[in-house]
């Protein structure tokens, strides 16, 4: 059984869903193990990761309209010491999740046809994020 780790800096635009599968793909690629776990995760709380279609642009749309209505800007939050994306930030991030478990087969994740690895990132202004890869196996 063989394990490695390491670490992805993603810079991101603000808020959106910033498409990673490719450059974990690469680093998966890279550590010899072709049968194991995977494990993403975002060292942030007000950005998330998460699993979804990579092929209709349409669907990112959606995915971030909704979270706007859902954790909106607009509200009279108690924590605001960053601006008015900073509660909402963490509220998204609190729906979704900063670690994802993708089984790892011939060096790859092993991902559906229309499935990507996303970072969502949930404040307004562009932020250099880290995302911790770890993988187990042989």
């Amino acid at each position: 059984m063989k394990q490695a780790s390491g670490e992805l800096a993603i810079q991101t635009r603000g808020q959106g869903l910033v498409e990673i599968t490719d450059e974990v793909t690469r680093w998966l690629d890279g550590q010899a193990i072709e049968t194991g776990l995977l494990t993403v995760f975002c060292r942030h709380t007000s950005a998330s990761l998460l699993i979804n279609e990579n092929a209709a642009p349409a669907v990112r749309r959606d995915i971030q309209r909704y979270f706007a209505h859902v954790a909106p800007e607009a509200r009279d939050y108690e924590h605001d010491d960053e601006g008015p994306d900073d509660m909402p930030a963490h509220l998204r991030t609190a729906l979704t999740d900063v670690s994802l478990s993708v089984p790892g087969a011939r060096g790859e994740p092993v991902l559906g046809t229309w499935q990507g690895i996303y970072l969502f990132e949930h404040r307004a202004a562009p932020h250099r994020r880290r995302v911790a890869l770890h993988v187990i196996g042989e």
